[in-house]
């Protein structure tokens, strides 16, 4: 078992990565993170880090992990923001939106050729933003009535904050559904288009690409179904007890990104696809979702 492991590992040349739960905890590198990073650049391997936030450019969250002691240029960060505005772009080059969200969302979306409007779009696209204005939800709730189509970002439904828990993207997403009866299409985790554009981005291809995730529900089953390696750390929200729940397993789980590192595991080995791991599984351990 453990050299099937070793060897689906090497032939891994790239790699995609969440970020909160996996790099950092709470602003905090978790160990190990910045030398992984450090790994794969000095080996030339190409990788992206993945969020599902919405909310931040790519330029934010470099400088966001830069803090944390992790160096990842902006253009190795792929958000659910460039997803969403990489996806419309194909559907309808030059097209034109109705966009609720912040800068990460409505550059993205000009980057991509769109054009931002009010006045009979083709698209309502709903992001992250912490100041969800009423009037700008009822506008979306008229134009999507009026016939234009409903895309969002990503599917969470709360985000965090230092004072608890914020209605997110999935959660304003239901309440314009409840007034449409129309589903959004959601382009984010666990739509494996996030990872596919992520791969077109690369240019790589799924048999040799690793998805490193903290979460069963939206990094595991999407690197499945993208047909990725994926591996597992216990540094976020899933713990043994949350893998036994679902019906599918990680190709590894691990620990946290330390256990990647070369020395790491030339020394340790990889635990087998049945997501048995050591006890002290939860080195970072979030109690709430985070933003990834």
């Amino acid at each position: 078992m453990t050299s099937r492991k070793h060897h689906a590992e090497r032939d891994v040349d790239c790699w995609l990565t969440d970020m909160d739960g996996v790099l950092i905890h709470e602003n905090r590198a978790i160990p190990g993170a910045a030398e992984l990073i450090h790994q794969w650049r000095e080996q030339g391997k190409p990788f992206l880090v993945l969020t599902n936030n919405s909310t931040y450019t790519p330029r934010d969250l470099s400088a966001r992990l830069a803090r944390s002691g992790i160096e990842v240029p902006e253009d190795q960060l792929w958000t659910s923001a460039l997803a969403t505005a990489s996806f419309l772009a194909d559907q309808s080059p030059g097209g034109s939106a109705f966009v609720i969200g912040e800068a990460g969302l409505t550059t993205a979306m000009h980057e991509a050729g769109f054009i931002m409007t009010d006045a009979d779009p083709e698209y309502v696209v709903l992001g992250e933003t912490r100041t969800y204005s009423f009037e700008a939800i009822t506008r979306a709730i008229r134009l999507i009535n009026g016939g234009a189509r409903f895309i969002a970002t990503n599917p969470d439904v709360t985000s965090p904050s230092p004072e608890g828990v914020l209605p997110a993207t999935g959660a304003v997403a239901a309440l314009i559904t409840s007034a449409t009866k129309r589903e959004p299409y959601v382009v984010g985790k666990p739509n494996p288009m996030m990872f596919r554009s992520a791969l077109n981005k690369l240019g790589a291809h799924s048999l040799r690409t690793g998805m490193i995730g903290d979460r069963m529900d939206t990094d595991v089953v999407a690197g499945i179904e993208a047909g990725l390696h994926t591996v597992l750390v216990l540094t976020g929200i899933s713990d043994q007890k949350e893998i036994e729940r679902y019906p599918f397993r990680p190709k590894e789980t691990l620990k946290s990104v330390a256990d990647l590192l070369d020395s790491n595991r030339s020394s340790k080995g990889a635990s087998g696809s049945s997501g048995k791991s050591s006890d002290d599984s939860k080195s970072g351990g979030k109690t709430s979702q985070e933003d990834d």
